[in-house]
């Protein structure tokens, strides 16, 4: 953990309260009010002269500084100044009771709040409530919650939870396995024993748990808790596990969420942004600008304006460098997840399943059927064709033209238009012969797609390539590397060329190896960028993707930086966005796909050939890791993206392939 004081906003040196109560009244005198001068002086004073500065507007003018600053300013403006001059216990109480008030209950606050205190925060919280509403908060939050929510909610009121240097060494296995027995080795869930164990544990010794955990169930224990609880539940365990792991990067998570899309959730961001000044904002900066690619200080210049921005910009207290050094918060988080990566074993699941009672003969006839005659039966086909596997599908084209002596790959094109056609035409077609057009595509007309060419070569197996330059070749009557050569220059043709040998080291990671190959990274770090991007390619394109892995997390250990936010800064074009995709892709691939889906959705119009492409080809692999993915880091369900985004019979089958709302 990072060592001293983490926060943007301390203590303002030469500070006179006297002074500052006078500016402020001044400011707020007459007609209007001097905004600028309001947020200059309340952003660069730390909480505790906040307080010595209302006390001293009372004492010198008889009034109420809150009072006055709600009735001079307004909007998010005001919400981000008034909060700022409450004392953080009080602060935090005031959430609360917002949470819990009115018609309906924000749980994502009180989840927010309550997984992410510690005890001696959730003390003060307590104390501060009552004296603030005369009214208990353990009873408040029981009569507005239920179930196991209500219980997990209530134990960490208690504020009970062990000290960080409390490790039962002992317990360490024994609380691994009682989780495990109570969730993954049983039908059902016991309950009772999650909420025990994570409520009342200390970090440390849940951090080893985890690792422990991770090691007897093969799968992490935020993977256990999704598969085992539901609902509100599911959100506040994932929390206090987040929070376990690392509090900066949970809350990273929490302010990229409140800001992304369309509309800005102004209540987190403001919340987040007031109770963490003082704590860990710095590493929430580190974390946010490892997980996102992009530092929070330009996110929050995007999206938000006036003297709100300027406000919230001055709390997170700069921009971040991309040089890719880390803060120590950050640098064992990212080795730690490197760790998780290599460690965790992914069972992937398509959405697409083989159809029971299949019968292509039959299957063959209906399609012809709903294509005969005036007009087409869209939804016949529809369903016939998303609810069959692949390899049924190659089975009704052979018993189409076995019976009706038709072709019914162009019957399909000549009924069906647009990208209903194109979706269509993807699925049936074999995953080498589907791959092959998209490659194709990539490269022919005016432009290349070099996202749709760096996709497919960094995301496929050795023997997917394989099939694909053969399916192209015997397509095109050219070879796919030709084609690459032809279409592209310089060293991303190089790396495409090097990817399509489909030549990549297959197996488990080497320790020995994926330190000096860690080592030659860093070293390549100070060459010349020519000679850097050399080595990198030398290394990304050819070793496999469980050595990489390792390879990644030792590349924190020997040179304290981030190897994506090294590829951002010092590489360029289409190499860094090929580079940067392989180490997407290795990290987790699942989510590398939710990321291009949601770019392409994203935003004024949708890029169709890149969902359409990642639909099919994934819909039988892992789409339903990806929809898991998607939901995970935007909020929002692949489902609903895609109704939004799309229209018609294309929707419907493009709903079809997701398989479901999650």
């Amino acid at each position: 953990m990072g060592k001293g004081f983490r926060g943007t906003v301390k203590d303002f040196p030469d500070f006179d309260a006297n002074g500052d109560a006078e500016a402020l009244y001044n400011a707020m005198k007459g007609i209007g009010s001097d905004k600028e001068a309001i947020l200059d002086l309340i952003a660069s004073r730390s909480n505790a002269q906040r307080q010595e500065i209302c006390a001293a507007y009372k004492s010198l003018y008889g009034k109420d500084l809150i009072e006055d600053l709600k009735y001079e300013l307004t909007g998010n403006f005001e919400r981000v100044i008034v909060g700022l001059m409450r004392p953080p216990a009080y602060y935090d109480a005031k959430s609360i009771k917002d949470a819990v008030k009115g018609a309906g209950t924000n749980e994502r606050c009180l989840i927010e709040i309550l997984a992410s205190r510690t005890s001696r925060q959730i003390h003060n919280l307590v104390e501060a409530y009552k004296d603030a509403y005369g009214q208990d908060i353990e009873e408040d939050i029981i009569s507005d919650t239920s179930g196991h929510f209500k219980k997990m909610l209530v134990v960490l009121l208690q504020g009970t939870r062990e000290d960080d240097d409390v490790v039962s060494e002992d317990l360490v296995a024994q609380d691994a396995q009682d989780l495990y027995d109570a969730g993954e080795a049983q039908w059902g869930t016991d309950e009772a024993k999650f909420i025990m164990l994570l409520g009342n544990r200390s970090v440390t010794h849940l951090q080893l748990v985890f690792d422990e955990y991770q090691r007897i169930a093969e799968k992490s224990i935020e993977d256990s808790i999704k598969s085992e609880l539901s609902g509100d539940f599911e959100r506040l365990m994932l929390a206090v596990v987040q929070c376990i792991r690392s509090v900066p990067m949970f809350f990273a998570k929490r302010l990229y969420k409140s800001m992304k899309g369309l509309g800005t959730d102004d209540g987190t961001l403001i919340r987040i942004m007031i109770s963490r000044s003082e704590i860990d904002m710095l590493d929430i900066r580190e974390c946010f600008r490892l997980r996102y690619e992009k530092s929070l200080y330009n996110m929050i210049q995007d999206d938000t304006s006036g003297e709100y921005k300027r406000t919230l910009l001055k709390l997170c207290g700069g921009d971040d460098d991309l040089a890719g050094e880390f803060f120590p918060e950050a640098a064992q988080l990212a080795y730690k997840m490197w760790e998780i990566s290599a460690m965790t074993k992914v069972q992937l699941r398509g959405t697409v399943r083989p159809a029971g009672g299949f019968d292509p003969a039959s299957d063959a006839q209906a399609l012809r059927k709903a294509m005969k005659g005036f007009g087409t039966d869209e939804d016949a086909i529809i369903d016939i064709v998303v609810q069959r596997s692949n390899a049924q599908r190659q089975e009704i084209r052979q018993a189409f033209k076995s019976l009706l002596g038709r072709n019914l790959m162009a019957d399909l094109k000549s009924e069906l238009s647009k990208n209903l056609c194109r979706l269509i035409l993807g699925l049936m077609m074999t995953p080498p012969e589907f791959d092959a057009k998209m490659m194709k595509k990539a490269m022919e007309g005016a432009g290349t797609d070099e996202h749709a060419l760096i996709e497919i070569l960094v995301t496929r197996s050795n023997q997917e390539i394989h099939a694909m330059c053969a399916a192209y070749e015997e397509e095109y009557k050219k070879s796919l590397e030709d084609a690459i050569q032809s279409d592209t220059s310089g060293r991303f043709c190089r790396i495409l060329v090097s990817l399509v040998q489909g030549n990549r080291e297959e197996g488990p990671a080497d320790m020995d190896r994926a330190k000096a190959d860690a080592q030659e990274l860093a070293n390549a770090c100070n060459d010349d960028s020519s000679e850097m991007e050399d080595k990198f390619m030398s290394i990304l394109c050819t070793r496999s993707f469980p050595h990489l892995r390792r390879v990644f997390q030792e590349f924190v250990k020997c040179s304290n930086k981030d190897i994506e936010q090294i590829i951002k800064k010092e590489m360029s074009g289409d190499v860094k966005n090929a580079m940067f995709a392989i180490v997407r892709s290795v990290k987790n691939q699942p989510a590398y796909f939710a990321d291009r889906l949601y770019k392409a959705m994203k935003g004024l119009g949708t890029d169709d050939r890149a969902l359409i492409r990642i639909m099919v080809s994934r819909s039988e692999v892992d789409l339903f890791n990806i929809r898991k993915e998607f939901k995970d880091t935007h909020d929002a369900s692949l489902h609903e993206f895609i109704q939004g985004d799309t229209s018609g019979d294309y929707r419907k089958t493009l709903l079809m392939l997701c398989g479901g709302e999650d």
